[in-house]
């Protein structure tokens, strides 16, 4: 597959054997017989995989990589999917197996990736992979940091997350201007929440997005109860928060009688 079209989609061809060792040893392969990569490109990642006892798919858009995939990977070419993951329902390939989710992922789409997962948790409960470093680091991020939001309160309301690794520029072709990071999202054993989930998502998003107000002007759209906003809670930041907290704000908010 040519530089210029690995570029187009965003991505950046890593060619260091070991880190892909590394990226495929992430998986624990626990409570799962699937596994799903991402973008495999070349395979670089996928022959890894191969190895292990799992059955492996992969999900490829680039039909350059599809065919060299087929040719050169020959026990693979009856799991190849030829789509956009982000358009895909999981349950059409996997019925009701869970599997897990694995890539390099290309940095335009790596956080949309991430609240897909979100959004099909019930079937993934492990996902592990490489994002630009920054995006890797947010996701991972606990409360009273400026890099803690949206992306970081989302996921680990359902997932443990770990940061695994950081990998230079150098091991990629072409070099990327900045560095990744590899992680992976563990499914807490508990992975619904005790409030409405749509409601927890608006409370999040409106809180972070002006972070720097506190809770009391940030929320003021939500119509609050004038007894509600005297809760001590309203007095932090969106940042202040964990997880939990804003589970248990929710919460607040859900039984509030205006």
């Amino acid at each position: 597959m040519s530089v210029r079209a690995k570029k187009h989609l965003g991505q950046h061809f890593l060619k260091d054997e070991q880190i892909a060792q590394n990226i495929a040893d992430s998986l624990t392969e626990k409570d799962y017989n699937n596994v799903l990569e991402i973008g495999p490109g070349m395979g670089v990642l996928t022959k890894y995989l191969l190895k292990k006892k799992l059955k492996v798919h992969v999900i490829e858009i680039d039909t350059e990589s599809v065919e060299y995939l087929k040719a050169n990977y020959l026990n693979l070419a009856d799991r190849i999917i030829s789509k956009d993951f982000l358009k895909i329902n999981l349950s059409d390939y996997f019925g009701d197996e869970q599997v897990a989710i694995i890539g390099n992922f290309p940095y335009n789409i790596s956080t949309q990736i991430v609240f897909k997962t979100l959004e099909n948790r019930h079937q993934i409960p492990e996902f592990s992979g490489m994002f630009q470093k920054e995006v890797a680091k947010r996701i991972a991020e606990k409360e009273g940091s400026k890099v803690y939001g949206i992306l970081s309160v989302l996921t680990q309301a359902f997932y443990d997350v770990e940061y695994l690794f950081t990998v230079p520029p150098t091991v990629f072709n072409p070099p990327p201007k900045v560095e990744s990071g590899v992680i992976r999202l563990t499914r807490k054993k508990n992975f619904t929440l005790p409030v409405n989930e749509k409601l927890f998502y608006t409370v999040v998003k409106t809180a972070f997005n002006q972070r720097r107000k506190t809770l009391r002007n940030s929320l003021k759209t939500l119509n609050l109860s004038d007894i509600l906003r005297e809760d001590p809670i309203f007095a932090k930041r969106p940042e202040q928060l964990s997880g939990q907290e804003f589970i248990s704000l929710t919460s607040k908010i859900e039984n509030d009688v205006i």
